[in-house]
């Protein structure tokens, strides 16, 4: 799996715009990775979002993720989903959800990375680095340097999120993270496929995954 850039939707940041005109910019400019994150949309909204998501991720053989509802990305054909602490527990979801489908989980700390990579993780999520305002994390910023701890800590790919941008994503090369997730340095962007060729530059050549669909 390519995790080089997992770019997490958001509709506010992106209107006037689509979240799937935003989407498409990024996966044509070579995101290999969606996470569809919507906190407002109710279960309905969630699947029609995540169905067509799905294909048009499809089409660009990147990866499709959906935030917090397992139920969802399964009945949307999606690659995986990402689990926060207060969701449904990892190991309940690897076992309603056997691999090749992938299971993310958000964690700073190495001994809970480690855990939750026990319990069936296919990835960490790990933030805030730089702090962001599109989650409430209040004034978190653990730095590349709690990023590197985690990814220390687990065989699994750890992907860095929080406030990363072009101007420094440069910064979490060395941490032996294997790419980083963005939600407003593309999603607010006017220009969102120049910003993901930026990022994707700043990050370099070197990723720590293989590539493609599971499936």
């Amino acid at each position: 799996m390519d995790l080089r850039l997992i770019v997490i939707t958001d509709r506010e940041l992106a209107a006037p715009r689509s979240i799937l005109e935003v989407a498409e910019a990024a996966l044509q400019a070579g995101a290999p990775a969606i996470q569809l994150r919507d906190k407002t949309a109710t279960p309905r909204e969630l699947y029609e979002q995540a169905r067509a998501l799905s294909e048009l991720t499809a089409r660009y053989d990147a990866l499709l993720f959906v935030n917090d509802r397992l139920d969802v990305a399964l009945a949307a054909n999606a690659d995986g989903v990402h689990l926060g602490p207060g969701d449904l527990p990892i190991h309940a979801a690897r076992l309603a959800a056997p691999r090749p489908f992938l299971i993310g989980a958000s964690t700073d700390d190495p001994e809970t990375a480690r855990r939750l990579e026990a319990e069936g993780a296919d990835y960490i999520g790990c933030g805030a680095v730089f702090g962001t305002s599109t989650k409430d994390v209040g004034d978190e910023r653990i730095g590349p340097e709690g990023v590197a701890a985690v990814a220390a800590a687990v065989s699994i790919p750890v992907v860095a999120i929080g406030g990363i941008d072009a101007t420094n994503a440069h910064l979490l090369r060395g941490t032996g993270a294997a790419g980083v997730a963005v939600v407003r340095a593309i999603m607010a962007s006017p220009d969102p496929a120049a910003a993901t060729r930026a990022i994707l530059a700043a990050l370099g050549d070197g990723r720590e995954t293989g590539t493609g669909r599971p499936r």
